[in-house]
């Protein structure tokens, strides 16, 4: 089955901020969130036990309980244990990166792509998330960010088992896809490239966004679509530069960045568009994206996302963003432009 064929729209739900992302949200701050979502009309939700160590699956599990369970998919992400059970604060540990999470549970995370660590991993979710079944798994971080030089080692490892562990659940009706979830576009496109258990796709991040997209459209969305699978595009407003933040990639942007920005910005104001509008309606421009998932911690970000994606923009803005030189010459832009 396509992954288009999966997700309930284009607009769905990134968990990322529930687990405490860079701050610490209150407890009815994230169940409001969640609700206006719903409300909203969003019926896909993507998590993984990384955020917060466990901490954004349990608020979600929370705040979805009770809704019609049909009616909506989850995505959530293997490659990570959380031991929720240690007593020694010295031993609590959240890995590399844990430190966005600082304000997340202070549990152990545990690296593991194996067979086994990938089933433990969706056991231990269905629980956080109060649910008998999710929809789609992601293999999370498998990826130069987060492993430098070992990256391959790690692919590798999840190449004989977390890979053929969630084809033989696909294959069995268990889930209904599978991918990998990463900030880089290079483990995606190698997994395309091998022999032995086929994804249906990829949750990418970061990497298909107005203010970075030349490798992804370069290589990996023509093999996305040629394979007729699907991307999720996740992080679309990078991590909240192009928005206004002050971080990219999850850190302080650099110069260059807040520069690019302020050029969009500039054509946007004159065309009198709004930046989230720019960043989400140029995600899904591409044919091989099958949704996009901003994050959100807020309640008023849902329907700030809902306009944005609603909103008209006009052909000129385009145009201008590409004579400016601010998108790839050969990105597919709204409209067909």
């Amino acid at each position: 089955m396509a992954l288009k064929d999966i997700l309930p729209g284009k607009l769905g739900f990134g968990a990322a901020p529930l687990g405490n992302m860079f701050r610490d949200i209150p407890e009815e701050e994230a169940r409001a969130t969640v609700e206006a979502a719903w409300t909203d009309g969003i019926r896909y939700y993507d998590n993984a036990p990384f955020y917060g160590a466990g901490l954004a699956e349990i608020r979600m599990g929370e705040a979805l309980a009770g809704k019609p369970r049909d009616a909506y998919v989850i995505s959530t992400k293997v490659g990570r244990v959380i031991l929720d059970e240690i007593e020694d604060p010295a031993a609590r540990d959240q890995g590399e990166k844990g430190g966005v999470f600082a304000h997340g549970r202070p549990n152990k995370v545990v690296n593991d792509y194996s067979a086994d660590g990938t089933l433990r991993s969706i056991e231990d979710s269905l629980k956080r998330l109060k649910t008998d079944h999710v929809e789609i798994v992601w293999v999370h971080d498998v990826a130069q960010d987060f492993y430098r030089d070992d990256w391959l080692g790690v692919f590798e490892t999840a190449r004989n088992g977390a890979f053929e562990a969630l084809d033989r659940l696909r294959d069995e009706g268990v889930i209904k896809a599978w991918g990998l979830g990463v900030n880089k576009v290079e483990p995606i496109e190698l997994l395309l490239e091998l022999d032995g258990p086929r994804p249906d796709g990829a949750l990418l991040a970061g990497r298909y966004t107005l203010l970075d997209h030349g490798r992804a459209l370069q290589r990996l969305m023509p093999m996305v679509a040629a394979r007729g699978l699907g991307i999720v595009v996740g992080g679309p407003y990078s991590s909240g530069a192009l928005v206004g933040g002050p971080n990219f990639e999850y850190a302080p942007a650099k110069p260059a960045i807040l520069d690019k920005v302020a050029r969009i910005k500039a054509i946007a104001d004159r065309h009198g568009v709004s930046m989230k509008a720019a960043g989400l309606q140029f995600s899904l421009a591409n044919p091989a994206v099958a949704a996009v998932i901003p994050g959100a911690s807020r309640p008023g970000r849902i329907a700030e996302d809902r306009a944005a994606l609603e909103e008209t923009v006009p052909a000129d803005f385009w145009r201008a963003l590409r004579q400016a030189g601010l998108v790839d010459p050969a990105a597919p832009l709204p409209g067909g432009i």
